[in-house]
C-alpha cells in the first residue's frame, strides 16, 4: 500500500532556468485518516466481572487449559460486547438486518434462533416468580416475549407481527419495547444466563480451536480470533478448505508473499467502498492506511499472516443479507489478529511511517 507520488518531467524541448530562478516543487503529501470519531452511547449497565456471578468449578478447569482464567473470560466477554452492543449487557435492536430483535452483549436474535435459549433460561431460573418479575420488567410486551409463538425458532407468525408493530416508522423498536428488553437483560438474572451462554459458546471454541490448529500452539490471540468468528458466522471453514488453503500457502513463493496479503486487503477496501456494505463506514478508510503501513514495514509475523488468510477464507462466505456485513466482518477480527484496526468507530494500535 506504498503511496507512489510522480513528478511530471518537464525539461525536454524547453529552456533552463538560471540556477537561483529554480524553484523545486514539494509534493503535497496527503495526511492519513484520522482516528475516526467514537459513536455516543446511550447508558447503560456495562459488562463486566461482578461478585454475584458464578462460573461454573469444570467450565473454569477446561477453559482455563487456554489460558482463560475468571479475568481473561469477563475481558474476552467485553472484547465481544464492543462491537455488538459497545460495551452493554442489553442494547436491543430492531429487525435492521432482518432478525427481528437482537439483544444481549453477544445481540442474540430472533432471526437465527440464538436468543429464544436466553429467555427459555431466564424463564426457567424464576421458577414460582416468573409471571410476577415478567411483569415488572415488561409490563406491555411481557406476555408476547414469552409466548410460544416467540419462543419457537423458527417465531410464529404471530409473534413476528406483534414485535413488527413495536417498530417505528424508521425501523427501530418502539421506545417501550427497548426500554423493556433492556430491563430484562440488565436484570441480574439475566447477567447470569448470558454468562453461562457464553461459557458454552467458549468451550465449543475451546474444541474449534484444536481443529483449526491441530499443531498449536493455542494462543490468546487464536482464541479471541475464534470466539469472534463463533459469535458472529457460528463456525470456522471445513477442513478441506483449510488443508486447500494451507497447500496454497505452503507452496507460495515467498516473492509473492507481500503482495498476496495486499490484495486481501485491496478486496476488503473494494467491498468497503461499494453500495452494499454496511458497518464499516467510520473505519475502512483509516484500516486500509494503517494496515497498509504494517504490510509495507513487513509488521505482520507469520501467525498473523496465516490468520489473515483464514479471516479471508470465512469472511468471504458470510452470507447475512446477501453478503452486506463480509467488510466488516473482515475488519473485526483483522483488528484482533494485528492488534490494529478500527470497529465501529474505535480505533485501537497505530503504524507509524
Amino acid at each position: 500500500m506504498k503511496s507512489w507520488i510522480a513528478a511530471p518531467l518537464l525539461a525536454l524541448g524547453t529552456v533552463a532556468a538560471p540556477a537561483a530562478a529554480q524553484t523545486v516543487p514539494v509534493p503535497s503529501v496527503p495526511a492519513p485518516p484520522v482516528p475516526p470519531a467514537p459513536p455516543e452511547r446511550p447508558a447503560c449497565r456495562e459488562v463486566g466481572d461482578l461478585p454475584f456471578l458464578v462460573i461454573d468449578a469444570g467450565s473454569a478447569a477446561r477453559l482455563g487449559a487456554i489460558g482463560l482464567d475468571r479475568a481473561a473470560i469477563f475481558a474476552q466477554m467485553r472484547e465481544t460486547s464492543i462491537p455488538e452492543t459497545m460495551g452493554c449487557w442489553a442494547m436491543p435492536v430492531g429487525n435492521f438486518d432482518s432478525q427481528l430483535v437482537s439483544v444481549g452483549m453477544a445481540q442474540w436474535n430472533f432471526g437465527t434462533g440464538s436468543l429464544q435459549p436466553l429467555l427459555k433460561a431466564w424463564k426457567r431460573a424464576q421458577r414460582g416468580n416468573f409471571r410476577r418479575t415478567r411483569k415488572a420488567l415488561m409490563p406491555v410486551h411481557g406476555k408476547t416475549i414469552f409466548s410460544h409463538a416467540c419462543l419457537a425458532v423458527p417465531v410464529k407468525p404471530g409473534c413476528r407481527e406483534k414485535i413488527l408493530a413495536a417498530h417505528g416508522p424508521d425501523g427501530k423498536l418502539d421506545p417501550v419495547l427497548w426500554g423493556e428488553f433492556n430491563a430484562l437483560f440488565e436484570s441480574d438474572a439475566m447477567l447470569q444466563v448470558q454468562l453461562d451462554t457464553y461459557l458454552v459458546l467458549l468451550e465449543a471454541v475451546r474444541q474449534d480451536l484444536l481443529r483449526v490448529f491441530p499443531e498449536g500452539p493455542i494462543t490468546l490471540r487464536k482464541v479471541r480470533w475464534a470466539v469472534d468468528t463463533k459469535v458472529q458466522q457460528g463456525g470456522f471453514p471445513l477442513d478441506e478448505d483449510l488443508a486447500r488453503l494451507r497447500r496454497k500457502l505452503a507452496a507460495m513463493p515467498e516473492g509473492d508473499r507481500w503482495d498476496r496479503l495486499g490484495a486481501i486487503f485491496a478486496w476488503y477496501g473494494a467491498l468497503s467502498r461499494s453500495i452494499d456494505q454496511d458497518g464499516v463506514q467510520r473505519d475502512w478508510a483509516w484500516n486500509l492506511d494503517r494496515w497498509g503501513c504494517l504490510l509495507d514495514r513487513r509488521r505482520i509475523d507469520p501467525e498473523q499472516y496465516e490468520m489473515l488468510h483464514l479471516t479471508f477464507l470465512r469472511s468471504r462466505t458470510a452470507i447475512g443479507n446477501s453478503g452486506r456485513w463480509q467488510a466488516l466482518t473482515f475488519e473485526r477480527r483483522a483488528k484482533i489478529i494485528l492488534g490494529v484496526g478500527s470497529v465501529s468507530g474505535k480505533a485501537d494500535g497505530e503504524c507509524l511511517r
